[in-house]
């Protein structure tokens, strides 16, 4: 039997209601991955940003055929959501590298910013070489530059003081070196040993074996006369190899006075008292001069003649030499000792 009911039309979801999803099922936006820039593409895009700007021309040929060293290129390091970029240029001569750098500088930050999103830290232009533009580059019609007030006028906006690091002084060589030069030959030694001997135990080398002859020497070893001394060389051997080690390295040169707040520039004692016998030697009455010169004094030894007396010739030295101790960046007393030659005496 049919039913007789009245059948009610189905009625489909609008389009709206299909589309719409409930707010829970939607990701949020740190779970859908994230955006990775490699350091390549930050290095193009610098060195794309410079080449755009007028002065900055390619380089390549030589040597950066195979180590890839073109110019202009870049060096990226990034990290805490910044960049830091060294970039080497080639510009074209002649040029004016203070407009020139703070163009580049200019341009590079902007596209950087611009097409990575991330802020530049530090951004340092260096001009590599310089060089007349190539046959294709000059043809090609050049973009008047405009002088804006930031290519006259430094910038004046803030930035964190850099802190200044004080550079090593020159050293000597390690006191240590000729030992670790003899240890390390006793290494490459008992190393050698050591495969003869694995060669012979594997059948591949017929010899009398080294080591297991010398262990069992020392096996039968009993007490000598001469092990007493031997015992006492070695425990000295071992006492000038710890102090060797321990030992600061000396240092070979002077600072000089500079305008930075820390030194860094540096004569050797030798080039300094060259200079002062050198200075000595030329005047009246000298007729040879010696200096040597320490940690805390300079000792100027002349040779001097009959006529001049001897407080003429210290004087004279002394006006003579002490400028060139001026430029020392820690004073050193000067002292001038006048010797006659024999034939004045």
């Amino acid at each position: 039997m049919a039913d007789s009911r009245p059948t009610e039309p189905e009625t489909l979801p609008s389009r709206a209601g299909a589309d719409a999803v409930a707010p829970e099922t939607v990701d949020p936006v740190g779970h859908r991955g994230q955006l990775v820039i490699k350091d390549r593409a930050i290095e193009r895009i610098a060195a794309a940003a410079a080449l755009q700007v007028p002065g900055v021309i390619r380089q390549r040929g030589g040597l950066s055929l195979f180590t890839g060293r073109d110019l202009p290129r870049a060096d990226v390091t990034t990290g805490g959501g910044a960049v830091a970029v060294n970039l080497y240029i080639a510009a074209e001569w002649p040029y004016d590298a203070a407009a020139l750098t703070r163009r580049v500088h200019d341009a590079v930050d902007r596209q950087l910013h611009e097409l990575t999103g991330l802020p530049v830290h530090e951004l340092n232009v260096l001009v590599a070489a310089t060089s007349v533009a190539e046959a294709a580059e000059r043809s090609e019609p050049s973009v008047p530059v405009e002088y804006t007030e930031a290519d006259i006028v430094a910038r004046t906006e803030y930035r964190a003081p850099v802190p200044v690091v004080a550079p090593l002084p020159p050293l000597a060589h390690p006191a240590a070196a000729p030992a670790a030069a003899v240890i390390a030959v006793g290494a490459l030694a008992l190393a050698f040993a050591a495969a003869r001997e694995l060669l012979i135990v594997r059948g591949t080398y017929a010899g009398a074996p080294w080591l297991r002859n010398s262990f069992e020497w020392f096996g039968r070893l009993h007490w000598q006369s001469w092990i007493a001394p031997v015992a006492a060389a070695l425990v000295l051997l071992g006492v000038v190899l710890v102090v060797v080690a321990v030992k600061p390295r000396r240092r070979t040169h002077v600072p000089l006075q500079v305008s930075g707040p820390v030194p860094t520039v540096w004569m050797r004692r030798t080039d300094l008292a060259r200079m002062c016998s050198a200075h000595a030697s030329t005047l009246p009455g000298v007729y040879a001069a010696r200096t040597v010169v320490d940690r805390r004094r300079a000792l100027v030894s002349i040779v001097g003649s009959g006529e001049e007396s001897t407080a003429d010739l210290v004087a004279a030295v002394r006006g003579a030499v002490a400028p060139n101790l001026e430029l020392l960046a820690e004073p050193i007393a000067l002292v001038v000792q006048v010797h006659r030659p024999r034939t004045a005496r």
